[in-house]
């Protein structure tokens, strides 16, 4: 970091993570693959530096904001970037979500200028277009009327030699997040922020070094892929596999067989079902040294099952898109199951009980977190932002206990808790004994009101594909299907389709196991953690991400 001639500490977030490596003898490695030809630091940095001194002619200036409607792509990085060198603020946004929510990402962050990729153009152009100020439009993929095309734009001009002064703490992008309801909220992330969890989480926990080749199942627009797959690997100088399209557990093998990753990132579900997908095959991650779990918390039987079949361990954490990246997390070699670790070099972790005093060990409280990549608050919502940020700490809104060595226990979102007989019960408890059942693949546990107001706990209960019941109970499987408008994280608008979408299998069947599944529950917690009721569905509602979507299954 240098300083100005009033003697302000300067530092663009572009420099450290594209600019140097030119400088520092790094241009000719390469940067991004699995998106066609293989693309180099040094055309990375031209492409992100043509960004910038375009965005400059169009009269973008310091602080503006440029909404980018691209899936993972060499695009994403270098407009990303790009923008944060000419001084304004990226706001990375879901490509695959709706008008109604594009409408909403104008109107909230009113951009002065928007990219939009050709598998956006249905939902997000007549949005941008019909917005009250509307951005000016430039498109990849495609030439649209009205619209400049994103690398007709970037052949006229030559890249901006010097990125435009920044401070360490001006804002340099937009995440946003919908957290427990409501409408989305952007939380604003400083220039600084995204070298602070670089050095925490990805040098001091995953130690991410230069031969590094980093491949994410979360997308780029999400808080956790971009660290994943973007500014962890080019913080170091290592190579980072893009998927554009959405995956499956079938398509990430064949990712993982041509690109051998060493760093593989994922959620919950994605490691339950490539070990469905592994079952009875000769599947090995041999490349991979290092996998990460977020997004939701990790039942104890995928991480010890994943560990049996594939030799490697899953090392849970949980972040969130306020602290831009994991502040607690499992280390390799030290793992513990069903917890998310310690905390991240560089972070602090309390547990606030009801009361407002610090939570004793192991009892459940509220987690509040501090570090130095806490966001600058909620763009334009100021009481929102109070309650977040009281002093240095933010308020995650989770559930967790602590263990008398220190690890942290997720129990779920404040209002996933259920109060039952008087006592509080973790629905991720509750789901962690169903998966221990060999024939459960997946569940979810939620409360719902019984006609006396009394809390009773209901269990909706995905089976595995093929396997064998007790008492030879086969419980009807049709065919999974959509739930139609998928929620994505970060939307404005719930899906059209409520839980009712979701098919159950032959009652009288279904009825048996499911008495069986509550007495194979009841052996291993108490009684009044014991669901009165469960369901088979052929598919639980989740985000985006593969969090699972509660809120859907209550009545």
């Amino acid at each position: 970091m240098v300083a100005d001639a009033t003697n302000r500490e300067l530092f663009n977030a572009c420099d450290y993570f594209l600019d140097r490596h030119l400088r520092e003898g790094r241009g000719q490695r390469i940067a991004i693959a699995g998106t066609g030809a293989p693309v180099t630091y040094a055309e990375l940095t031209e492409r992100g530096a043509r960004v910038a001194l375009t965005w400059c002619e169009r009269g973008v200036e310091a602080g503006d904001r440029v909404l980018l409607v691209l899936p993972d792509s060499p695009d994403f990085v270098a407009c990303f970037f790009g923008t944060i060198k000419a001084g304004a603020i990226a706001v990375p946004v879901n490509p695959f979500t709706r008008a109604a929510d594009y409408a909403y990402y104008a109107a909230d962050c009113r951009p002065r200028l928007a990219v939009v990729h050709a598998v956006s153009f249905s939902e997000a152009l007549p949005a941008l277009q019909q917005a009250q100020d509307p951005p000016r439009i430039l498109t990849v993929g495609a030439k649209v009327p009205d619209c400049e095309l994103l690398d007709a734009a970037l052949a006229s001009v030559s890249p901006l030699s010097e990125a435009r002064s920044t401070t360490p703490d001006d804002v340099a992008f937009f995440l946003y997040t919908s957290g427990s309801g409501g409408q989305p909220k952007a939380a604003m992330h400083r220039h600084r922020h995204m070298l602070a969890t670089s050095d925490g989480f990805a040098r001091q926990v995953l130690g991410v070094r230069a031969d590094d080749v980093a491949f994410s199942a979360s997308k780029l627009f999400f808080a956790y892929g971009l660290g994943n797959a973007m500014y962890f690997p080019l913080s170091v100088g290592a190579a980072s596999v893009l998927l554009p399209e959405r995956l499956s557990p079938e398509k990430l093998f064949a990712v993982l067989e041509q690109y051998r990753p060493t760093l593989f990132f994922a959620v919950p579900t994605l490691y339950g079902a490539l070990l469905r997908v592994a079952e009875g095959t000769k599947m090995r991650l041999d490349s991979v040294r290092a996998c990460v779990s977020a997004g939701e918390a990790l039942p104890v039987e995928i991480f010890e099952r994943f560990r049996r079949r594939f030799g490697l361990e899953i090392l849970d954490g949980i972040g969130t898109t306020e602290m831009l990246h994991m502040f607690i997390s499992n280390r390799a070699g030290e793992a513990r199951p069903g917890s998310c670790g310690r905390e991240v070099p560089g972070y602090e972790a309390r547990i606030v009980a009801e009361s407002g005093e610090e939570a004793a060990a192991g009892e459940i409280g509220n987690l509040w977190v501090r570090g130095p990549s806490r966001m600058a608050g909620y763009w334009e919502k100021p009481e929102l932002t109070a309650r977040a940020l009281p002093g240095e700490w933010y308020v995650t809104g989770d559930k967790f206990y602590r263990d008398p060595d220190g690890f942290y226990h997720y129990c779920g979102r404040a209002d996933d808790m259920l109060k039952v007989s008087g006592m509080w019960v973790s629905p991720l408890e509750v789901e962690n004994a169903l998966l221990a059942d060999a024939a459960v693949a997946e569940a979810a546990v939620v409360g719902q009101r019984d006609p006396d107001g009394l809390t009773r706990i209901v269990a909706f209960v995905v089976l595995q594909q093929g396997r064998e019941l007790h008492h030879n109970c086969h419980p009807a499987r049709p065919e999974p299907r959509s739930f139609g408008a998928e929620r994505v994280e970060g939307s404005a608008f719930p899906a059209a389709s409520p839980i009712q979408s979701l098919s159950p299998a032959a009652p009288a069947a279904g009825t048996t196991f499911a008495d069986e599944l509550r007495a194979f529950v009841r052996q291993r917690l108490p009684g009044y953690k014991v669901p009165q009721r469960i369901e088979f569905v052929t598919e639980l509602p989740k985000t985006a991400t593969g969090k699972i979507q509660r809120f859907k299954l209550r009545r």
